[in-house]
């Protein structure tokens, strides 16, 4: 069976429900990359559901491998941009948690506009999470840690908010590598509060 979930609707929200093979809190990641958080973090959470959006199709495939070796029942993948799938297809009210692990900080100042956590994306995220849902966000790039931290504060839905430990020792590949590097990242977590 196919990880990949294809909706019969690009226009109307997801049908959970038959999605999964057990009815149990959603955790979303948005730019799953090649599922390294993902997989790792399903593989600890066997009592959430997982979703990872990438728009890549040869990552999506790659995830799909890796979460078919490790046996997670609990995950599912789809093909397609992050800030529609946000916007259109979950549904309100649904997610407990959403990951965005490293999304493209499109470093120059012209192309600002393309980036996921803009001006829009709080309202957004507060219109899928469950109350006290949370976001967790991580960047390497300071200019786009700063655009994250003004848009979530200049929201009066969401409050800083502490990572679970277990979630802060969880490495994406490109952590992994940019520690190696000795390059420094930066991450915030945010609770919906209303």
């Amino acid at each position: 069976m196919s990880l990949i979930y294809r909706p019969a609707s690009y226009v109307d929200r997801l049908p959970l429900a038959e999605m999964f093979p057990q009815p149990q809190p959603l955790e979303v990641e948005l730019g799953a990359g090649d599922g390294s958080f993902l997989i790792a973090w399903a593989k600890a959470n066997p009592r959430h559901n997982f979703l990872g959006v990438e728009r890549l199709l040869g990552r999506i495939r790659k995830i799909e491998r890796k979460a078919s070796r490790a046996g997670l029942p609990n995950v599912r993948l789809m093909r397609i941009e992050a800030s529609y799938f946000l916007e259109y297809l979950l549904p309100l009210n649904s997610v407990t948690a959403l990951h965005i692990y490293f999304p493209d900080p499109w470093p120059k100042r012209k192309h600002w506009k393309h980036r996921l956590i803009n001006d829009a994306f709080p309202a957004l995220c507060a219109r899928v999470l469950v109350p006290g849902g949370r976001v967790f966000v991580r960047t390497d790039d300071g200019d786009y840690f700063e655009q994250i931290t003004s848009v979530f504060a200049g929201h009066s839905g969401f409050a800083a908010a502490t990572p679970p430990p277990a979630l802060a020792e969880i490495l994406t590949d490109f952590e992994k590598e940019f520690h190696q590097r000795g390059v420094r990242t930066l991450g915030a977590s945010y609770k919906l509060t209303t």
